[in-house]
Parts: structure tokens; C-alpha cells; sequence
């Protein structure tokens, strides 16, 4: 090849390679786009410069489908430099078929009118056999941008041709559900973007095994950063719908007023406490339930009893969990015995909630005065978070080098003193991090606490636990008859809001009650992180 042909192959390559870029980055988009839909936090009917949603979807896909087919066409007429296998293998041409399959099957049962499985059936295998022989039989070049980009085109033509619009519904039959324009086009365009971007990354790299790396790293990474999406998006709907139900009736300000107050039903007077120059009251925090029209409803007695139930059942298995830990790692031979806990303690975490719940009713509720407590909850979501600390524990204690035990045991240092003053310690971020898992488990159960622990949810206040403390003259000498009250928790709250039909009278209030359970997850999980930093910066000091 002349200089003159290299020059032009680099630079028809270079071109290549900013489309193959610019095509991932619109399918992203398009991705991103439908998930907003599909979260409702953009509009199925809204336009974005005079252009309806849908048609923008068609018009993306569209335009990223032929863009991947040029590419493809490009790298196997030579017009760019690429390296292509022989084939792009059969993995991908079975994922290909069973596209295809289903495809052909649709089309001849809803289009053609085949309605006998007989008939559609065999018509979606020769289909996924033709789509999958289209993908595995030419070079890689074509066989991975051909089928994508098809189903890129083929998708979007169904939205700027009005096949399926917002007003679309199907009813399959024999099932109860049905398939909205609304769900069902933001959910083909993520798939269609997905497998259209794959086919770009490859083809930026050139294809070969440069080519399915990148397109594996930009599966494995979209799929990263859509997780935390959808999780983002979930906080924030949760947050768009309860949100201005939360804050109603929220005031602060500084200087010269008390720091916050909140309303007492039944007693007709507001409780103060002074800060000086600050104060603020948030009624759906502070206060519980009233019959009054005057005063906001809030969930503050379902707030104490949450917070209450989680320390309790922190206080009961982190020391037991890592009791346990230090002994099977530190003392215990390793051999049938630890190998039988460990299996226990896996088995044990992935046991239902229910289960656990139940065994609290029919063991704990009987013998601690027959009927609800926050005690019994305390315990059986103790007995919940156990497993999980053992495990992490465990493996926080075997990570730790044998020569940190070697080195303090060279300096007489008996064996509980290095466990101690060393293990431990470096240990510690590894069994926050169990911990803070566990407590974001524990914390939003409901299945357990509705059978062990609630009881009135028009309470007024929590539980005053501190207060309810009382020394005797006998044994246990300490006692505490709050631990033995029923209470109200923010997800049995939720779950007797939904099931008593306020959600479909007053949404708002059921929204508000998941936002702020949310709240108080996340703030358990932000005081375990910062015990993980603070640990981790002592054990680096």
C-alpha cells in the first residue's frame, strides 16, 4: 500500500473512531432517557424542541443504528483500519437468535395472526436461526454491527412510524397484566441503546480482542452507574412525591426564638426547647398522631421506635458476632467445627425475615409478658444482624497479617493482649462494614416487627426508654417497663398506611412516611461510614 492509501486509511479510521464515540455517547443518552421515562421523571407526552419523546427515542435509535451499520460496512470493505476475528463468536450469535426469536415469535402471533403456538413458534426459530447464523457465519466487523444496528433501525421505526405510541396497550393472553406505550417503549430503548453501544465500542477499538474488551467494559460499567442510577432515581421519586407532605408546616429561624417546638395533642400547649440563635419546627417529625384538623400528623413516635430497635438489636449482636469471630479465627481449631458454624451462619443470614419473625411470636412474645415488645423486636432483629457480623468479622480477623501477631507475640505479649490491642483494631473498618450492611437490612424490615413488635400507631410519643430505667431491690435489680411496651416503626407505619388505604385518600402522607424511612436509613449508614473513616485514619496513624 502507498503512503499516500496508509494517509487516507488513518484518517478514515480516525473518523471512524470519533463516530463509533459520538454513537455510544447518543445511545448513553437514549439509555439515560429511558430510565427517566420509565421513573416518570420526565414526561411519556412532553416534547423537547417541538419533538414528541417518542419520536426523539425513534429518531436516536434510528440514526445510531445506520451509524453502526456504516462502521461495520467501513471496517469490512478496508476503509478503516481494524483488526475483526473470524466470527464474533457464538455466544454472541445465541444472544442474537434468542432476540430474534422472540421478535419473530411477536410478529407472527400479534401481526400475522398466527395465534397457534404451532404456527408462531416455528416461525421465531427460523427468524433466531437466521439472525443468529447472520451474526456467527460473516466476519466479526459484520456480524456484531449488523444485527445491532438492525435492531437499533428496526426499533426506532416502530416509534416514528406510530406502531407504538403512548396510547399502545397489550393484553397477552392468559395474563392478568398489560403492556403499556408508556413502560414499554422507554424499556426498548434502553435494550436497543444497550446492544447498539456494545456494537460501537467495538468498533472503536477495531474490533478483536481490543474490541470485546471495550465493549465489555462499557457493559459492565453502564450497568455500574445504571444501578446507582436507579437507585438515585428511586430516592429521588420517593422524595418528588412526599416531599412537600414532609415539610408542611416547617418554620425556623434565628435569633431571639426558641431552637424548636412541636405540639403535645391532648395538652393543648406547644414543648420548647431554647437554643440560643436558632429554632426551627418540623411538624411531621416532631409530632404524632392527633385527631385535631389544627395539627399536622406525624410519624415522630415511629421514628423513636425505628432508632430504638436498631440500637437494641446493634447492642445485643455486635458484641456476641464479635465474641464469636475472635474465638472461631483466634482459639478455635480450624476443622469440622468452624467449618459447620460457618455454614450455620451463612444459612442463617440468608433465612427469610419471616421466618425469624415468627420465631419471635412463637418463642420470644411468650415469654416476655405474651404480647408485643420493643424488647422482642430488639432481639429478633439481634438475632437478624448476628449472622452477618460473624461473617464479616471473621473474614475482618483473617485479613489482618500473621505478622502483626508474630511481631507482638516476639515481645511477650500474651495472646488477648495482641487480640486486643492489635487484631482488633485492625480489623475494625471490616466489621463496621458488616454492621452498617446489617443495619440497613434490619432497619427497613417489617415482616419481623409487625409480628413481635407494634402495636398503637395513634401514638403521640415514643418510647421513653432512657427514663424508663427503675432500680430494685431484687433481682434483676434494674428494670425497664418500656422494653416491654408495644411501639409503633416506620415500616410497620408504612405498611399500615398502605393496607388501611390512606396512600389512595392522602398519597402523600404514605410518600412522606417512605421518605423520611429512607432518611433515617441512610443517617445509620452515614454514622457507620464515618466509624469505618474514623478507624481506618487511627489504624493508618
Amino acid at each position: 500500500m502507498s503512503y499516500e492509501s496508509s494517509n487516507l486509511v488513518a484518517e478514515e479510521s480516525s473518523l471512524a473512531e470519533r463516530v463509533a464515540a459520538s454513537v455510544v455517547g447518543l445511545n448513553v443518552l437514549s439509555v439515560v432517557m429511558g430510565f427517566a421515562a420509565i421513573f416518570q421523571w420526565t414526561e411519556v407526552e412532553s416534547d423537547f424542541f417541538g419533538v414528541s419523546l417518542f419520536n426523539l427515542y425513534g429518531a436516536s435509535l434510528v440514526l445510531a443504528g445506520v451509524a453502526v451499520v456504516a462502521l461495520g460496512l467501513a471496517s469490512r470493505t478496508g476503509l478503516v483500519d481494524t483488526a475483526p476475528n473470524r466470527s464474533a463468536g457464538l455466544l454472541t450469535g445465541s444472544l442474537f437468535g434468542l432476540v430474534g426469536v422472540v421478535a419473530g415469535a411477536l410478529v407472527a402471533s400479534q401481526t400475522l395472526g398466527l395465534s397457534s403456538v404451532v404456527l408462531w413458534l416455528p416461525v421465531g426459530l427460523l427468524v433466531g436461526a437466521g439472525v443468529g447464523a447472520a451474526t456467527v457465519l460473516p466476519r466479526e466487523d459484520i456480524g456484531s454491527t449488523l444485527p445491532a444496528g438492525a435492531l437499533s433501525i428496526l426499533v426506532g421505526a416502530l416509534f416514528l412510524l406510530n406502531v407504538l405510541t403512548v396510547e399502545w396497550e397489550w393484553e397477552p393472553e392468559g395474563f392478568s397484566a398489560a403492556f403499556t406505550g408508556p413502560v414499554v417503549v422507554p424499556a426498548l430503548t434502553i435494550f436497543a441503546g444497550l446492544v447498539c453501544a456494545w456494537a460501537a465500542a467495538k468498533s472503536h477499538e477495531g474490533f478483536g480482542t481490543r474490541g470485546r474488551q471495550a465493549g465489555a467494559y462499557l457493559l459492565v460499567g453502564l450497568n455500574a452507574f445504571g444501578m446507582l442510577g436507579v437507585l438515585l432515581l428511586l430516592v429521588v421519586f420517593v422524595a418528588t412525591k412526599g416531599w412537600s407532605r414532609m415539610v408542611e408546616g416547617l418554620k425556623f429561624g434565628l435569633f431571639s426564638e426558641p431552637a424548636f417546638w412541636f405540639h403535645v395533642p391532648g395538652l393543648d400547649q406547644y414543648l420548647i426547647f431554647e437554643i440560643p440563635g436558632v429554632w426551627f419546627y418540623w411538624p411531621f417529625t416532631m409530632n404524632g398522631y392527633s385527631l385535631s384538623k389544627d395539627v399536622v400528623n406525624g410519624v415522630l413516635p415511629s421514628i423513636v421506635g425505628t432508632v430504638w430497635l436498631v440500637i437494641g438489636a446493634v447492642l445485643f449482636a455486635v458484641p456476641l458476632g464479635v465474641g464469636a469471630a475472635v474465638f472461631l479465627t483466634e482459639y478455635a481449631e480450624q476443622g469440622g467445627f468452624t467449618r459447620a458454624v460457618e455454614i450455620a451462619t451463612n444459612g442463617l443470614w440468608s433465612t427469610p425475615s419471616i421466618v425469624y419473625g415468627l420465631f419471635g411470636y412463637a418463642f420470644l412474645v411468650p415469654r416476655l409478658g405474651n404480647t408485643t415488645s420493643l424488647m422482642a423486636g430488639q432481639l429478633v432483629l439481634g438475632f437478624m444482624l448476628l449472622p452477618l457480623v460473624l461473617i464479616t468479622s471473621r473474614e475482618a480477623i483473617q485479613t489482618v497479617p500473621k505478622e502483626y501477631r508474630d511481631a507482638s507475640a516476639a515481645l511477650g505479649v500474651s495472646q488477648w493482649e495482641t487480640i486486643k490491642s492489635v487484631v482488633l483494631p485492625a480489623a475494625m473498618p471490616g466489621v463496621i462494614t458488616g454492621v452498617i450492611l446489617g443495619v440497613g437490612r434490619i432497619a427497613g424490615e417489617t415482616a419481623p416487627i409487625l409480628l413481635v413488635a407494634t402495636g398503637n400507631l395513634q401514638a403521640s410519643s415514643g418510647p421513653a426508654v432512657l427514663s424508663g430505667f427503675r432500680f430494685t431491690a431484687s433481682p434483676p435489680f434494674v428494670a425497664n417497663p418500656v422494653l416491654l411496651d408495644s411501639i409503633s416503626a416506620l415500616p410497620y407505619k408504612l405498611y399500615a398506611t398502605i393496607t388501611a388505604g390512606v396512600v389512595s385518600t392522602d398519597p402523600a402522607f404514605g410518600w412522606a412516611t417512605a421518605l423520611i424511612l429512607l432518611i433515617v436509613v441512610m443517617s445509620f449508614y452515614a454514622v457507620g461510614i464515618v466509624s469505618r473513616i474514623y478507624f481506618r485514619r487511627k489504624l493508618e496513624q
